[in-house]
Parts: C-alpha cells; sequence; structure tokens
C-alpha cells in the first residue's frame, strides 16, 4: 500500500490560496488522484481527510484564480470603453 500525499496536498491547497495560484490546480488534481487511489485501496487512507481539504483547498483557488482573471478583463474592456468614449 502506498504512503498518502495528505500533507503535501494540504499545503499545496493552501499555498494556492494566499501566496501561488499556480499551487492551486496542482493540489486539485494530486487530490483527486490519490483518493481514486485511497477508494480503490491502493493507497494508505489515514490521510483522506487532509487530502479531501487540501482538494477543496485548490478548487477555491482555481475559482478565485478564474474570477480575478474575469475581473481583469471586464476592468481592461471598462477602461477601453471609458477611453474611447471620452476620445469622441
Amino acid at each position: 500500500m502506498k504512503p498518502h500525499r495528505g500533507v503535501l496536498i494540504l499545503v499545496l491547497g493552501i499555498l494556492g490560496l494566499i501566496v501561488c495560484c499556480l499551487c492551486a490546480p496542482a493540489a486539485w488534481y494530486m487530490g483527486s488522484q490519490d483518493l481514486a487511489e485511497i477508494d480503490a485501496g491502493r493507497m494508505d487512507p489515514e490521510g483522506r481527510q487532509m487530502t479531501q481539504i487540501g482538494m477543496i483547498l485548490g478548487m477555491v483557488g482555481v475559482g478565485l484564480w478564474v474570477l480575478g482573471i474575469i475581473v481583469q478583463v471586464a476592468l481592461v474592456l471598462l477602461a477601453g470603453g471609458l477611453a474611447a468614449a471620452g476620445a469622441n
């Protein structure tokens, strides 16, 4: 049976929210892979809760990342529209 990576996934999830948004998708991906391994009985189930929490934090981090991109694009379009309206 393989050892769990719950601590690593949890740390990646936290880092994805606080420091580096690139860690969030890694936490989400690794968490889903490890949960599948735990469910199949090939990985130590002791780290299931940490893995789930890290994966959820990764999902939230990805969601916030996408939301931030949408807001930035909207602000750029708004600023461009205001600049075009002011030029007339």
